[in-house]
């Protein structure tokens, strides 16, 4: 398996396809976002699309964000639009994405990441930890973890 950039693999056209695959909502509206040419405006300039492969095969994905749907804050990096394959699920393949993610980050002297989500016992065994509940840009709220560098999954 291999950790590749979206926008650096020279590829997008195929990758675009793999990703329109995925059957999430969020997931076609990160393809729409793809496709449009509006992935920067809406997640921040120098964001990145990890994407973990196999091949020509798409295991997992998700991007590295200065945004995410809680936006007012300072906190950034955001870890989002998480999606693993079913396929692939129970094998810790978005654990991979978030230990080179935490790297990426650490590179530009960010020592944490953050994450928003519903989800209650998922994120955690990743390294992350429930930080509040925030007021996410879609109404409503939404729980925000950390996850502080030198903490890996497993």
């Amino acid at each position: 398996m291999e950790i590749i950039s979206y926008y650096t693999s020279g590829r997008q056209e195929h990758w675009l396809g793999e990703l329109k695959k995925c059957d999430w909502r969020a997931g076609e509206y990160l393809c729409r976002l793809l496709a449009e040419g509006t992935f920067f405006d809406t997640v921040g300039e120098g964001s990145e699309l990890l994407l973990l492969t196999e091949g020509d095969e798409l295991i997992s994905f998700c991007t590295l964000a200065e945004k995410d749907e809680i936006q007012l804050t300072d906190f950034t990096p955001w870890i989002g639009f998480v999606y693993t394959f079913p396929e692939h699920r129970g094998k810790r393949c978005a654990g991979l994405l978030f230990d080179y993610a935490q790297r990426l980050a650490a590179e530009q002297g960010k020592d944490r990441i953050y994450l928003s989500t519903d989800h209650i016992g998922l994120y955690e065994k990743y390294g992350f930890e429930y930080l509040a509940d925030m007021e996410s840009i879609y109404g409503g709220t939404s729980r925000v973890y950390v996850r502080k560098a030198g903490q890996r999954y497993g």
